[in-house]
């Protein structure tokens, strides 16, 4: 199956969270007509657009190598705390944030995101830090368990442009204050 983020109205009013309409996403589908757009980025924006929701599988090591948790799509912190597995406007907010930063730091890496691009923005933005050296030992941990175990890193590729607009996604929702729900 696989990983949906679901826009859905914050907070639940009765027992399950009601899906926003893909209506407030509809400016998304801008991307998907355009001819300039890479194919991904466009095939992001237009399922967004349709369905106001993201299939997430594919961006969750990236989102969780970013922003140094686990399971951050998976909403797994509050699925541990037996509440539902959402992430809410707040979470959306930090989350796009996290990826907007990203997408920008990885401008002067060229429009291809790979997991060798990912390190070395990574490497940058921790390299001035006020604990570098331990930060840069947690990142080389984090990348090193991404391996396969031949050593081989995960084949990422996505162009820049598909990361800001799942950015675009969250952010949408932490603004209208729509929470996401992680439906697995």
């Amino acid at each position: 199956m696989g990983l949906d983020n679901v826009a859905v109205r914050w907070p639940r009013t009765g027992r399950f969270y009601d899906p926003v309409a893909p209506a407030e996403f509809v400016d998304f589908g801008e991307f998907a007509d355009d001819p300039e757009v890479a194919a991904p980025t466009a095939a992001l924006a237009g399922y967004i657009a349709k369905n106001g929701s993201v299939r997430a599988t594919a961006y969750t090591e990236l989102v969780d190598l970013l922003l140094g948790l686990d399971g951050v799509l998976y909403a797994t912190e509050a699925a541990a705390e037996d509440e539902d597995p959402v992430i809410d406007p707040d979470g959306c907010a930090w989350i796009a944030g996290g990826l907007e930063r990203f997408v920008d730091g990885h401008r002067e890496h060229g429009e291809i995101v790979t997991f060798d691009t990912v390190s070395a923005v990574l490497r940058a933005a921790l390299a001035d830090g006020r604990l570098a050296d331990q930060q840069l030992r947690w990142l080389d941990g984090r990348l090193d368990a991404l391996r396969d175990d031949s050593g081989a890193p995960p084949q990422w590729s996505f162009p820049r442009s598909e990361l800001a607009v799942l950015a675009g996604f969250y952010r949408r929702c932490a603004e209208r204050g729509f929470a996401v729900y992680a439906d697995s």
